[in-house]
């Protein structure tokens, strides 16, 4: 969607917010002893009390209000009995809808220890491919600029984008058009205007960037069962700076 309105933007900030709030308190609480299934609890409990809904559920009836993607796996995460144990890698994938309008965001964590070298490297890329984009998403630009920087970030860091996961167009559902993807399209002419509500997330990984779909038939894993790591806001183009909605 584009915003069109101060009620727009309105119901967009505060749908930002409480996935916002969401995350840091996922974040906070996950350690090692603690299941994934309690993480979707808090994330439930807080959702009900903003008056809020898992977005996943309501559009894709997804089993649980938020996605926690360990390890190998990539996204869309069914939370479960799983115990989280020190050095796991964790995504948070929250989205979250708030009268009408949807917000997305996700970061990834290392539990208890700070993991080694390369886990703590992969996530700090994640993030640093994010900015990159984030710094050419400007009114004008097409959107493959976007993965053009997404791209070269995870490479020279010698880590690969996972294949076929993008960001997209949000706010009035969770996947609207554009595609934003993590690599460099030069067939996409899609081209960003003022007003534009997207994410930016890239998904990257240790190994080939190869995927799968697991038998649960919602979790992505790397095929290699290299480590993944997730970082995503949404956010609004501008002439300028874009807004991150959710940050």
């Amino acid at each position: 969607m584009s915003i069109e309105s101060p009620a727009d933007w309105k119901g967009l900030t505060r749908a930002g917010r409480v996935a916002r709030l969401t995350l840091d308190a996922l974040e906070a609480h996950a350690r090692p002893g603690v299941t994934t299934a309690e993480l979707d609890a808090i994330a439930a409990a807080l959702c009900k009390r903003h008056g809020a809904r898992s977005a996943p559920a309501l559009v894709y009836k997804f089993p649980g209000t938020v996605l926690i993607s360990v390890n190998d796996e990539v996204v869309h995460g069914v939370p479960g009995p799983r115990v989280l144990r020190a050095g796991d890698v964790v995504k948070l994938d929250v989205t979250v809808e708030r009268d009408g309008y949807i917000a997305d965001a996700a970061r990834t964590t290392i539990i208890g220890a700070q993991g080694d070298g390369t886990a703590r490297a992969l996530v700090t890329c994640a993030e640093a491919a994010f900015r990159a984009g984030t710094a050419v998403a400007r009114a004008g630009t097409r959107v493959n600029e976007i993965g053009r920087a997404v791209e070269r970030v995870v490479r020279d860091a010698g880590f690969a984008v996972v294949d076929g996961l993008s960001g997209h167009g949000v706010g009035r559902t969770i996947h609207e058009p554009p595609q934003v993807p993590n690599v460099y399209d030069r067939w996409q002419r899609d081209v960003l205007t003022a007003g534009l509500v997207i994410t930016i997330e890239p998904l990257i990984c240790t190994g080939s960037g190869r995927c799968a779909t697991a038998a649960d038939g919602w979790t992505i894993r790397t095929r290699d069962r290299s480590l993944a790591a997730h970082y995503e806001h949404t956010l609004v183009v501008t002439d300028g700076a874009p807004v991150l909605l959710t940050a």
